[in-house]
């Protein structure tokens, strides 16, 4: 039986995400669930595409992940299952696994609304069940149909020059207020000195400590993205800036 992975904007404060694994322990009762989270702020596709971008791949071969943030719940909007890399992802057709489909071949089927399904619960009544078939060990074609066409991906403009400036732009915040940038050290070089919104950071930390409590800083994140941070505090509320804002990186 497989691991099975979670991602939601379910909250934790309702009986939501308790559904959603009743619904797959009654199909799978084997099934060892593990949260990634059910924080993701509620209808944020691109937040928790960068979330399941970030975790789905520390987890062995064989994993199912389940991701359900959908605001189209209920709509034409499609309903997914498909293998990549060796894992199986199950969720809605909206963007949501723009960063695991990326530069890799898939095997995708749509997901049939089951009879009685509520519209505004496809996470129980659509997608539990069938991420809880996959971890059973039943066939990822038995589930639906081919897809017709390709999944949907999220529009992620490059990082571009101006002259001798690399522009890059912030595309998650963490829970401290950190920025999380779409550039990389490809882009940003040890010399490179890093400015957001005419406050120059300097070049590349390390780390937190080597600036002093309430310091901002620039370094390559865990992820392999340049972030932005204050020690003790948070870069979002001491710049103002949050997804979409711009960051710079001169080069001269």
């Amino acid at each position: 039986m497989a691991l099975v992975t979670l991602l939601t904007d379910f909250g934790n404060s309702d009986h939501y995400v308790a559904e959603l694994k009743g619904a797959i322990l009654t199909c799978a009762s084997g099934a060892t669930l593990v949260d990634i989270t059910h924080l993701v702020p509620p209808g944020d596709v691109a937040a928790g595409a960068y979330i399941l971008g970030r975790a789905w791949h520390r987890f062995p071969a064989g994993t199912v992940h389940l991701a359900v943030v959908d605001p189209g719940v209920g709509t034409a909007r499609a309903a997914l299952a498909f293998s990549a890399h060796g894992h199986f992802f199950v969720g809605p057709d909206n963007g949501l696994f723009t960063r695991v489909l990326h530069d890799t071949a898939v095997q995708v089927v749509t997901l049939p609304t089951p009879r009685g399904a509520a519209p505004t619960f496809h996470g129980r009544d659509l997608f539990g069940p069938a991420a809880a078939a996959l971890a059973a060990g039943h066939a990822l074609g038995s589930l639906g149909e081919p897809l017709t066409g390709i999944p949907v991906r999220l529009a992620a403009p490059p990082p571009h020059y101006e002259g001798k400036t690399v522009v890059g732009a912030v595309i998650y915040v963490d829970r401290f207020g950190t920025l999380v940038t779409n550039l990389t050290a490809e882009e940003v070089p040890p010399y490179a000195r890093l400015v957001v919104e005419d406050v120059d950071l300097g070049p590349l930390r390390s780390t937190f400590g080597d600036v002093p409590t309430g310091g901002l800083l620039a370094f390559l994140g865990s992820g392999g993205e340049v972030e932005i941070a204050v020690r003790d505090g948070s870069a979002a509320r001491r710049l103002g800036l949050g997804v979409g804002g711009r960051v710079r990186a001169r080069l001269g």
